[in-house]
């Protein structure tokens, strides 16, 4: 007997992350790559956080940064969120927020706190992967979401009884999404709202994209849009996660919850179980940052990223055979390739490595149904406009040969 015999039954729906096991590749010599979907390292305010690590290192502050510290968060951190969330119209107070390790510790935490075995999750068909591993090992059903759809709440809810549970939440990252590069416009969002509430479920915002916006209109947040409705976040079923990871730094390991009271409260006892709470040093280092460069890095992130959003959209232009189509995103840091119907993306990508050395994300990774085998997804956020134009008239021309 081996130990893999007596493992748990959720332990069948863990499977390893594609972008994982590609990241792997990223060290390969002459590898073009579209892969990853990372913040460009060169970008990282990496003088400001060696001042910030050595300032909470310092004798003042020293036996606070390397002590157990409070569940919910360091403090003035999550005093800093609330100035950042009322900037995009959701009023809080430091007790609606919980500091996570990443947001993707977040989407671990709800999937634990929210999902029976056989309750229905909602998400969109494709959405993020790092989402659906959070959510399989509590062992849910899934349902394809479509915001701007006809479909009713009641056949939501009929075919989640039928299935043996309940409809507990709908998942989705509103403004450039991970990996369609979408934002669901306004009409959407509300309609959303509509559905949840008639579904007496949460709704999940994942908000990991929302600042790198290079054009179009702001549009207000879930959660904004809630509390607009119903004037009080306590009264609001959706919850808010947002990241440092994008922005300042994924390395850190920073992220936030922003929700009522009462999901608050519970996260933290998930949090107290699971890892006590996040490394203090680093709450502290990202505050400091976060309060002294926040906007103006941003802008700089803006700057750099819409410069190769454009010259990625412009070598698709050129080189893309006329059978290929794609989105053109806003902001964030992705383009939904789809190709001809009878193509496969993993096998584009195993050909892609072996004859042009271009890395990209086959598509079906992101379907919770495995569907989607004619879709990849693109990055343009580690890539020069140089590598861009080459790798993607490479691809244009693999893509013709096939």
């Amino acid at each position: 007997m081996t130990l893999s015999q007596i493992f748990a039954s959720r332990a069948s729906r863990m499977q390893a992350s594609e972008i994982r096991e590609l990241l792997k590749l990223l060290d390969r010599p002459g590898l073009i790559s579209f892969a990853g979907g990372i913040p460009d390292p060169a970008l990282f305010p990496a003088s400001e956080f060696a001042s910030a690590f050595a300032n909470g290192l310092s004798p003042d502050t020293q036996a606070q940064a390397l002590q157990y510290s409070v569940s919910e968060g360091y403090l003035p951190l999550r005093q800093w969120i609330v100035g950042e969330m009322a900037k995009i119209g959701v009023p809080c107070t430091a007790d609606n927020i919980l500091i996570t390790s990443g947001s993707q510790q977040a989407l671990d935490y709800l999937g634990k706190v929210f999902l029976s075995p056989g309750d229905t999750a909602l998400v969109g068909w494709p959405t993020y992967l790092g989402a659906l591993a959070a959510f399989n090992a509590y062992e849910p059903r899934y349902d394809q979401l479509t915001a701007n759809g006809n479909r009713k709440a009641e056949s939501y809810a009929e075919e989640a009884e039928n299935a043996g549970g309940q409809v507990k939440f709908a998942y989705l990252s509103a403004d450039f999404a991970n990996p369609t590069g979408e934002t669901l416009d306004q009409r959407g969002r509300e309609s959303l709202l509509d559905l949840t509430e008639s579904l007496g479920c949460a709704l999940i915002e994942d908000a990991a994209y929302q600042s790198l916006r290079y054009d179009g209109e702001q549009v207000p947040p879930l959660l904004s849009l809630e509390i607009a409705r119903k004037g009080d976040i306590e009264a609001c079923r959706t919850i808010y996660c947002g990241t440092f990871s994008k922005t300042l730094s994924p390395g850190l390991r920073v992220g936030w919850v922003v929700a009522a009271k009462p999901v608050i409260s519970k996260l933290v006892l998930l949090k107290q179980a699971a890892d006590l709470h996040s490394p203090t040093l680093n709450q502290m280092a990202m505050h400091e940052v976060a309060e002294e460069i926040f906007d103006g890095h941003v802008e700089t992130l803006r700057n750099a990223y819409r410069q190769r959003r454009d010259a990625m959209l412009a070598a698709l232009d050129q080189y893309m055979p006329a059978n290929v189509s794609w989105t053109r995103p806003e902001g964030g840091m992705f383009i939904w390739v789809t190709l001809p119907t009878k193509m496969d993306g993993a096998e584009l990508l195993a050909q892609s490595l072996e004859s042009i050395g271009v890395a990209f994300v086959p598509g079906r990774a992101f379907f919770a149904d495995g569907s989607g085998g004619n879709t990849i997804r693109l990055s343009f956020s580690c890539s020069d406009e140089s590598e861009i134009r080459t790798g993607i008239e490479k691809l244009g021309v693999l893509l013709r040969e096939m």
